[in-house]
């Protein structure tokens, strides 16, 4: 039996609350379970040096857990002193924005997604990306008289979950306790028409059949089609599409 008596194919409860902070422009608090995670957008009216003068915007993304995010101290992130992990992650969320929108469309802006572990109790990658989205949204909702319409910038949403393989037996979005035991690991990366933008699987001393994987894909697809609607729910009458 899985905690919280889930069923193999049933989300933890997601929840996104927008607008948590003031002053970014996209702010979004975004609860996966017991896993909390603190997204915002903020504009900048300049773009990396490869961009200036060519009329093409930028999105980036930092990820940091805080300290009290799990059950010993995490130690912050020095000047220069990112651990692989958080650089892993946070490029991870930048490639999956960057794979639905058009930068054309920017103007020479530059998008700073940031998600912030309040706490951590598996799938933080998935719930920043998840709420990242909708911070992004938000954030060019507040730029709507400077820029063309959304469905214009837009071509997808994005979402993402975890699937593995505990037990010989196919989970959806695992918990730490079972992400720790897991022979098999699994984080994908989907826009909300189904395309993939990215699959990262692994074995823990284990190996995974291709029947096997076939299982654990459909079943990450169901998972992100519930997180879209939650996304769609969430932003109402802002959903772009």
């Amino acid at each position: 039996m899985r905690p919280h008596d889930r069923r193999p194919e049933q989300l933890r409860p997601l929840r996104f609350k927008r607008r948590y902070t003031r002053q970014a422009p996209g702010s979004v608090l975004v609860c996966l379970g017991r896993t909390t995670v603190l997204c915002t957008c903020c504009v900048e009216p300049s773009v990396p040096p490869f961009l200036v003068g060519k009329g093409k915007g930028w999105m980036s993304a930092e990820y940091g857990m805080l300290p009290g995010s799990t059950n010993t101290r995490k130690a912050r992130d020095k000047a220069g002193k990112v651990d692989g992990r958080s650089v892993e992650i946070q490029r991870l969320i930048g490639r999956s924005l960057r794979a639905i929108f058009n930068l054309d469309q920017l103007g020479e802006r530059t998008l700073w997604i940031d998600c912030d572990v309040l706490e951590a109790d598996g799938g933080t990658r998935t719930a920043s990306i998840n709420g990242a989205f909708v911070a992004v949204i938000d954030a060019l909702h507040s730029l709507k008289s400077q820029l063309p319409p959304l469905s214009e910038i837009v071509r997808d949403s994005v979402a993402a979950v975890s699937v593995g393989l505990l037990n010989d037996v196919e989970l959806l979005d695992l918990e730490y306790v079972e992400d720790r035991d897991a022979e098999v690991d699994l984080n994908l990366v989907m826009t909300g028409s189904g395309q993939f933008i990215e699959v990262q699987g692994t074995g823990e001393e284990a190996t995974f059949s291709r029947s096997q994987l076939d299982r654990l894909l459909k079943l990450g697809k169901v998972g992100v089609d519930a997180i879209t609607a939650a996304q769609r729910k969430a932003l109402g009458a802002q959903w772009p599409f």
